[in-house]
């Protein structure tokens, strides 16, 4: 378990970053770490696997490649996924589950393909075993991922689970919450160097803030979860054990303070009892208030990171979109009322702060009338978008710049 072949995928935009996690987590460098499309693939040991399980804060799940092959009909597939020495992953005892996913794909159908696979894992278990393990597909003890491309199959084996954006502190949560995983993504993008206050003013059920909290603590973002490993074979409770308190001993108290606020009170609330949950209770400092009307959380300035509503993103930030009714919106049918008056808050008040916005409106910075510094294509889920910066320059109005 010295020499596996590990995928880490991600959101699209975030393989640079999640290269940069890895290496500081593993020290592998050259051929060992290669990015990819989609995620970054490396040769490390069980012990890096679970290791990563515990501190990756941008990797969505940790895969053990086990095989890849050529194909070109479902029979391959079944001969690929027969020649897997399962019997050393799990035992009969275990549920298992397979999942397929495609990328120009020859073939018609994957829930066949994924039921010749999975007849090939109960095949060789009967081979080997004299009896088969049973399929789970709700809450499976091994899960099987297999991704096939026009013309090759690889197959691996889960070691986490549910995936990794699941950190086990966010039970309270509003309308289209921001994945924990986009948030670290952010800060990561950000460059945020965990001594300067860090802020988001639309905070919602506080995801940024809770997720730089803990990086400011050095907090280990698996620490509260349980993982897929746990259920296989080469686990073992005292390496994983060990590897837990040494995530603890890092611990340390926050380098920057971390600020949140939102419009919505419930939100804040639900804010509150989050970071609690995370550990950074005392961390945080969480407020109620209008985006628009608040002033900065304190007098250094700092890092602001803001996800803002948007499409399926409903909570409000601020008063610009309330129509009649009282039914509170983020922008007018134009998109850029709340923006514009909140680049002129910002500028007004917010002098010397950076601020990072991740929206998939590409003409962000004409509706702010700002000029962007930088942009950072992300992905949030299917949603296109772009991490502008924006910096807020002492003294200076910057909105005469853009028309």
């Amino acid at each position: 378990m010295n020499q596996l072949q590990l995928f880490l995928p991600c959101a699209a935009g975030v393989e640079g970053f999640l290269a940069d996690e890895v290496h500081r987590l593993t020290g592998l460098t050259g051929d060992d770490l290669l990015t990819g499309r989609g995620g970054v693939m490396l040769r490390g040991s069980w012990r890096d696997a679970l290791r990563l399980n515990l501190h990756s804060r941008l990797s969505q799940r940790v895969l053990v490649q086990l095989s890849h092959t050529p194909y070109r009909s479902e029979n391959d597939l079944y001969e690929a996924a027969s020649a897997v020495a399962w019997e050393i992953w799990f035992t009969t005892r275990e549920t298992f589950k397979v999942k397929v996913t495609a990328q120009h794909s020859p073939l018609k159908s994957l829930n066949f393909a994924g039921l010749k696979i999975k007849d090939a894992v109960a095949d060789r278990f009967r081979h080997k075993c004299g009896e088969r393990p049973s399929v789970n597909t709700q809450w499976p003890d091994a899960r099987i991922h297999v991704h096939l491309t026009t013309d090759s199959a690889t197959i691996y084996i889960d070691t986490s689970g549910e995936p990794l954006f699941k950190r086990g502190w966010r039970e309270d949560k509003g309308e289209a919450p921001l994945k924990e995983t986009l948030a670290a993504a952010m800060i990561a993008a950000s460059g945020w160097d965990r001594a300067l206050p860090l802020y988001d003013p639309c905070c919602g059920s506080g995801t940024i803030a809770i997720e730089a909290a803990q990086v400011a603590c050095n907090i280990a973002p698996g620490q509260l979860r349980r993982f897929g490993f746990e259920k296989l074979l080469p686990y073992q409770a005292h390496v994983w054990q060990a590897l837990k308190e040494e995530a603890r001993a890092q611990q340390h108290p926050a380098t920057a303070p971390v600020f949140g606020s939102d419009v919505a009170f419930r939100m804040v609330d639900f804010a509150q009892r989050n970071a609690e949950r995370a550990g950074v209770a005392d961390v945080v400092q969480l407020r109620g208030g209008d985006a628009l009307q608040r002033m900065p959380p304190c007098e250094q300035p700092g890092v602001m990171l803001v996800n803002p509503p948007y499409g399926e993103r409903i909570e409000t930030a601020g008063v610009a979109g309330r129509s009649q009714g009282g039914r509170e919106r983020a922008q007018v049918d134009d998109g850029g009322d709340f923006f514009s008056q909140l680049a002129t808050h910002w500028k007004k008040n917010y002098p010397g702060w950076t601020a990072w916005v991740l929206t998939p409106d590409l003409k962000l910075p004409s509706h702010m009338r700002l000029k962007e510094s930088r942009r950072v294509p992300m992905w949030n889920g299917p949603i296109e978008c772009r991490l502008f910066r924006f910096d807020m320059v002492a003294g200076r109005n910057r909105g005469a710049q853009a028309g």
